[in-house]
């Protein structure tokens, strides 16, 4: 099988062959064959009308170099028909200007050698590129693009956002602050540069559940330079703080699906101290890690022709009339045709006496549990220390406080901030995912609520860190647990923030989450003084994480 894909979402005009016996898996006989002229802006970011020249100016050519390519491919395997099976192209996210030519180019070709088009989400083939050539059955997916940042799994047909960028793409917001200080685009790679020769500066911290924030990060670090901080130290920590962020939340990804393989995906993933970051992750929790050779983690057409390669043999073709392009096409709403709905990223695993959490180890001591922050080794160390003592106290605070206003919560029977431990009593025999039934999410919904009402918030209320059934004589009853990233706040977008990661972790790991995040939200408009306002800011929340 010969396919042609042509990239062009934003800033690269790609066109790639890709050649293989059997596109379900990575072979010895694979062969990538990627041109690519990429956009260079003389100043500041992109200029999309100006990409969009350079789009109308470069596709025809590499396109052109592309299919030679493919005519000397065929030819050399004696093949006398068309060159390509197949042409795939780049159908969303983007620019729509950019999007469109593309498209006009890949409608041309496919009309020209009388072959099928296949319209492919770019963002879902920055991952599928890493799990071919990984080998790896069903991983976690980390894209660290310029537009974008997403932790995905595949689940029951579609590629799940388990956590996601709240409001700009990891390279947007390096590029945002390259800007500021007048460098030039691309500014991952002059920040990586610069970051070697810096000292740690510290910066916000922003992970709520497994999603993320960069706005506030930016802002600090325009500030420190304009306060006479040094740049390199600037760069320094813009590296240690937001690579941390995605390695943590990867990691959350992981311990809540119970995966043991992670992939990089996007532009961003060619920084080394991100990689690092990640395979130090992997190697302490005894999970692999796969990151693709460079030439297929920036924006590429390779990864287009792979992923249509995939979607051609399943017959996942699109007519002519019918390739729009989508400039937000988000990977979770790409019907996934190409692999089986039996796989999941979901691993049931039974229960242990110690479990590894995703910043701490859990024991299970007769009726008590001992939680302890394990120092993590790709963080900065002045950055462990702060995130492993900051959120040993306020769980400790938090879990008492949710007590206090009626909801079930463990006891906390001894804490120590300095060494990141807590016993707590044990409660119930299971996570809730273990055991998921509306009655039990609705009390989530209901117990969420009544902290919001106080005037603080959980943090991370997935369906790991929530205690369901009986223990020790006590009733069935559904009980929160891990208050590590909860906080004080009175603000709705930030109880909304708590259904948002609810209603993630859901899609994540139950057959049938529509109903039951419905569930809890009924229960949660029932219990709160505030629904209203709530439910309004997690709308404008679920209407973000958009191509930006």
């Amino acid at each position: 099988m010969r396919v042609l894909g042509i990239e062009g979402t934003a800033w690269a005009a790609s066109a790639a062959v890709f050649e293989t016996p059997d596109p379900a898996r990575a072979t010895d006989d694979d062969h990538v064959f990627i041109e690519t002229d990429a956009y260079a802006p003389d100043s500041g970011g992109i200029h999309p009308r100006e990409a969009a020249e350079h789009m109308g100016e470069a596709i025809p050519t590499v396109v052109e170099t592309a299919i030679e390519h493919a005519h000397e491919r065929a030819a050399g395997n004696g093949d006398d028909s068309a060159p390509i099976d197949a042409v795939a192209f780049a159908r969303g996210p983007g620019l729509g200007p950019c999007l469109r030519i593309v498209a006009t180019a890949a409608r041309a070709v496919a009309q020209r050698f009388d072959v099928p088009l296949v319209g492919v989400n770019h963002m879902v083939a920055h991952l599928e590129v890493g799990r071919h050539r990984s080998g790896f059955d069903s991983p976690v997916c980390l894209n660290a693009s310029g537009a974008n940042a997403h932790i995905l799994g595949y689940r029951n047909g579609r590629y799940r956002v388990l956590g996601e960028t709240m409001d700009t793409g990891v390279g947007n917001a390096i590029d945002k602050f390259t800007r500021h200080v007048g460098w030039s685009h691309p500014g991952g790679p002059k920040v990586e540069r610069h970051a070697r020769d810096g000292e740690y500066h510290e910066l916000p911290y922003v992970v709520k559940g497994m999603d993320f924030s960069f706005s506030g990060i930016m802002s600090a670090a325009k500030q420190a330079v304009d306060d006479g901080v040094p740049v390199e130290d600037v760069c320094r920590g813009m590296e240690e703080t937001i690579f941390a962020m995605l390695t943590e939340v990867a990691e959350r990804a992981l311990s809540l699906t119970g995966a043991d393989e992670l992939v990089l995906g996007g532009g961003v993933g060619q920084n080394d101290r991100l990689q690092r970051m990640l395979g130090e992750m992997c190697e302490q929790r005894g999970a692999a890690f796969y990151a693709p050779e460079h030439r297929f983690l920036r924006d590429n057409a390779g990864m287009i022709a792979m992923l249509g390669a995939k979607m051609y043999a399943a017959g996942d073709t699109v007519a002519i009339e019918d390739s729009r392009i989508d400039s937000n096409f988000r990977p979770d709403e790409v019907a996934v045709s190409w692999r089986g709905t039996e796989e999941s990223v979901d691993r049931h695993r039974a229960a242990e006496t110690e479990v590894q959490g995703a910043e701490a180890t859990v024991r299970f001591e007769g009726d008590r549990v001992v939680k302890e922050r394990v120092s993590r080794s790709y963080r900065h160390p002045r950055l462990d220390e702060r995130l492993r003592t900051e959120r040993t106290r306020q769980e400790a605070r938090l879990t008492s406080e949710a007590r206090r206003h009626g909801v079930p919560t463990p006891l906390v029977r001894d804490v120590d901030p300095q060494d990141a431990r807590i016993v707590f009593q044990r409660v119930g025999e299971a996570d809730l995912r273990e055991l998921l039934s509306e009655p039990r999410v609705a009390d989530v919904g209901r117990w969420l609520a009544r902290i919001h009402d106080a005037g603080f918030v959980h943090g991370d209320p997935t369906t790991r860190n929530v205690r369901v059934g009986t223990r020790g004589g006590h009733p069935d009853r559904t009980v929160l647990i891990d208050f590590g990233l909860g906080y004080y706040t009175q603000e709705a977008e930030d109880h909304a923030m708590d259904l948002h990661v609810l209603a993630q972790s859901l899609a994540g790991t139950a057959d049938d989450p529509e109903a039951l995040l419905s569930a809890a939200e009924d229960a949660y408009r029932t219990e709160s003084d505030h629904a209203d306002a709530v439910f309004a800011s997690l709308d404008d929340i679920e209407g973000r994480g958009r191509y930006q």
